[in-house]
C-alpha cells in the first residue's frame, strides 16, 4: 500500500496468507483471503476496511460474480463503497485480484 496524503492505495492483492503463500480454494475462499490481505495492508497505515471508499475487482470468470459478491457483502455490509468488477482472463494463478482505495486522514 501507498499513502498519498489522506488516501491509501492498495494494489494487486490476491488470495495470500500472512506469510505471502497463495491460498487455493473456491471463489468464496479466495475472496476472503484477498480481503484479509487488503485488511493487513491497511493495518500498516492504521486503517481498516471501514476506511475503504473504492474497490476494483478482477475476476477470472465473470460467472463467479454472485458467489464472490455474497462474500464481499459480508465485509462491506452497508454497501457504502464504490466498486467496479471486471472479468480479467489475465489474472494469473488465482480466480480473483483486488485493488482498494481507503480514506484515512493523517492525524
Amino acid at each position: 500500500g501507498v499513502r498519498a496524503g489522506d488516501f491509501i492505495f492498495v494494489s494487486g492483492q490476491v488470495p495470500k496468507d500472512e506469510n505471502s503463500n497463495m491460498c487455493a480454494g473456491n471463489i468464496e475462499e479466495q475472496c476472503r483471503w484477498t480481503l484479509e490481505s487488503i485488511r493487513r495492508v491497511l493495518a500498516h497505515a492504521d486503517a481498516d476496511l471501514g476506511d475503504v471508499v473504492k474497490v476494483t475487482v478482477y475476476l477470472e470468470d465473470a460467472r463467479n460474480f454472485g458467489r464472490y459478491n455474497r462474500v464481499f457483502a459480508e465485509y462491506f455490509p452497508d454497501g457504502g463503497i464504490s466498486r467496479t468488477t471486471v472479468e480479467a482472463r489475465a489474472v494469473i494463478e488465482t480466480g480473483i485480484e483486488m485493488d482498494a482505495i481507503a480514506y484515512k486522514p493523517v492525524t
